[in-house]
């Protein structure tokens, strides 16, 4: 599985150094100068890590941050600011506002390096999720029942992996659809279609393991 780090950068040369440095390492990166580019991709496609300048033309790095962490379907997406401000309070902000963690400007690559790496070690570590009799590898793509393996499609999965990350609670199909299409216009018979289809391959037709609750949408509860 590759990990996807979006650079939000309005440094061309420092943009250009973080781009070189961390796809020699193995990273897909891609960088934008401003919030606007990076919205636009971002609701195309959600990267594993961003890393955020707080300084940026237009919208400033805080409101990204703030629209990310308001919505719980991208809580596990790893962000690093990286800002010239030295202030504490701006620190403190930046961190409360969800951050996990921060990196001031100038900075030697190689701890932007170690930084990144460390989010990266521990998004892999977490990419096996087990509930009950089933296993999901997000690593892999790999489903599992009863030590079975099942073939899922991509959107599939992506359901099943919210599901079963989030065991116990209840995802409403408006945050079904933000999570697995990037927004939440498209019909409810689309991802009622979808967990018909899931069901019917993990043999549950009664709905005991993914329930239905009523008006809201859908839960997983071992």
């Amino acid at each position: 599985m590759n990990y996807l780090i979006y650079s939000v950068e309005d440094d061309k040369n420092i943009s250009h150094l973080i781009n070189v440095a961390l796809t020699k390492q193995g990273y897909v990166v891609e960088s934008f100068y401003d919030g606007e580019s990076f919205f636009k991709r971002f609701n195309e496609q959600k990267p594993n890590l961003i890393l955020l300048d707080m300084m940026l033309p237009n919208i400033q790095g805080s409101e990204i941050l703030k629209t990310i962490r308001d919505h719980e379907d991208n809580d596990d997406i790893q962000i690093i600011i990286v800002s010239a401000n030295r202030m504490v309070m701006d620190k403190v902000d930046g961190l409360d506002l969800g951050a996990d963690d921060y990196i001031e400007k100038p900075f030697e690559i190689l701890e932007l390096m170690s930084r990144v790496n460390s989010k990266a070690r521990r998004f892999f570590k977490s990419t096996r999720i087990v509930r009950g009799n089933l296993i999901l590898d997000s690593k892999k793509h790999e489903f599992y029942k009863d030590n079975t393996l099942i073939e899922l499609t991509n959107k599939e999965f992506e359901i099943m992996e919210l599901l079963m990350k989030k065991n116990g609670e209840v995802i409403s199909r408006e945050e079904l659809f933000r999570h697995i299409w990037g927004n939440d216009d498209i019909e409810s018979r689309t991802i009622d279609m979808h967990i018909k289809s899931l069901r019917k391959k993990i043999n549950d037709t009664d709905g005991v393991i993914i329930k239905s609750v009523y008006g809201i949408g859908y839960k997983i509860e071992l």
